[in-house]
Parts: C-alpha cells; structure tokens; sequence
C-alpha cells in the first residue's frame, strides 16, 4: 500500500463493503475481471485515460458515461456496481446535488467523487452527503487502482495532500503558471466554448478573449486552442 493510502486511514470509517467484485473475463486485458466500475465524466480524454488505468493496472470492468444523468440510466440499467465514480463538476451534477440524489435513490451503492479543480473542502463534504472516497484527477495510475480498491474493501478514500490542505484548495504546478483569468478561459476552452461565448459568460470583450488564449497557448506551448485544451485536461485541469 502506498504512503499515500496509509496517511489517508485516519478518514477510514471501517464500512462494509457496498458491491460484490466479479470474477468474470476482461478480453481487453485478457485477465480475470477483479471489480466492476461506472466512471461518469464529461471530458473524453479522461474518461478515457481513467478508463486505461482501471483497465489495465485494475484489471476493471469499465462502464463509462459522460453525464450525470447517463450516469443514472447505466447505473439502474446495468447495476449495481463494486464503485460509482461521479466528476464533481459534469453536467447534471449541480456540485453535491447529484450525489446527495444518488445516494437517497441507491442507498446501497458506493459513490465517490473524482475531481480536477474542486476546492479540498468538497471532500469533506462528500463524505458528509454519503460518498466514501474523494479522487483528484492528479493521481498517478497505481495510486488510483489503490485507492479504488481500498474503497471497494469497504473503507473511505480521501488523499492525504487534501486532508493536509486545512480545507483549501491546493494549486497545481500547471494551474500555478496561469493568472485566475486565465484559468477561467481555458476553464471555457476544455469546454468547447468559443471565444464569443466565453467573453459573454465573463463579461469581456471578444478580442480579451483572443488575447488570453493567445497568451495561453504561449505558457502551455499548444499550436492552438484546441491543442490548449487537450494539455489543460491531460494535466487534470477542467
């Protein structure tokens, strides 16, 4: 177990464990299946890069939406799962609505929260609404199978680095390089968002907005907004 999951057992709760783990067969990795898990995320890179790591280093049984509310259908059609990984910030979540309605509706499943850019403070506070784990998308792929694990044990997951922040949200080294508007226009960028709707979502002139993802593509050296966006999302920002 890695320095990181022992430090987090002073959030272990001792709860018994919410989900059977299978043993049917994965083709993709051509190993017996160890857990079954519904990943719930709106951005495709790291459904997809979530996806590998449970796949791969888990030997997980993936089942990926892309929203909150697919995320529901999957579960009431193909549940229950060993472990729901909800994105704190998808469409349809409305922050912890969405889990504090997932757990009234499936009170016997497990729930955790994964996150790029949410404040530390909403890991404790999805502990309170009834999830068991917390998961910032930084997360290397071993620590991240850990953690998964640990949870489908039966115990509550929530990083050390964010149970030391005092409830603060700790900046990446990528988030440290932008200024807060920055963060903001990128925010839009990895959304999909054109320069004209985030300079109305902001209340900025367009040409603010030219200038700032011009200026972002410099820092992250992208070729283009688009380039921009898949760095900001490989690097776990949303």
């Amino acid at each position: 177990m890695s320095q990181e999951l022992q430090q987090s057992q002073g959030v272990t709760t001792g709860l018994q464990s919410q989900g059977h783990v299978g043993s049917s067969h994965n083709p993709r990795v051509g190993r017996p299946i160890s857990m079954r898990i519904l990943l719930a995320d709106d951005h495709g890179m790291v459904r997809e890069t979530i996806s590998a790591y449970l796949t791969t280093e888990g030997r997980a049984a993936v089942v990926a939406g892309s929203d909150y509310f697919e995320a529901m259908k999957l579960l009431e059609q193909k549940g229950p799962f060993d472990l729901v990984l909800l994105d704190f910030s998808m469409p349809g979540m409305n922050g912890l609505q969405g889990l504090i309605d997932a757990v009234a509706a499936y009170p016997d499943q497990a729930f955790a929260i994964v996150s790029g850019t949410a404040p530390n403070k909403v890991a404790q506070d999805a502990l309170e609404a009834g999830a068991i784990g917390f998961l910032p998308k930084t997360m290397g792929a071993k620590s991240l199978v850990n953690a998964v694990r640990f949870m489908i044990a039966g115990e509550t997951f929530v990083p050390a680095s964010v149970l030391a922040s005092g409830g603060e949200a700790a900046e990446s080294d990528f988030e440290k390089q932008l200024s807060q508007r920055e963060k903001q226009v990128l925010s839009g960028l990895c959304k999909g968002h054109s320069n004209k709707e985030i300079a109305r979502e902001l209340d900025l002139q367009e040409v603010t907005i030219k200038l700032h993802v011009r200026t972002l593509c410099k820092k992250l050296n992208a070729k283009n907004r688009t380039q921009a966006a898949l760095i900001a999302k490989e690097a776990g920002f949303e």
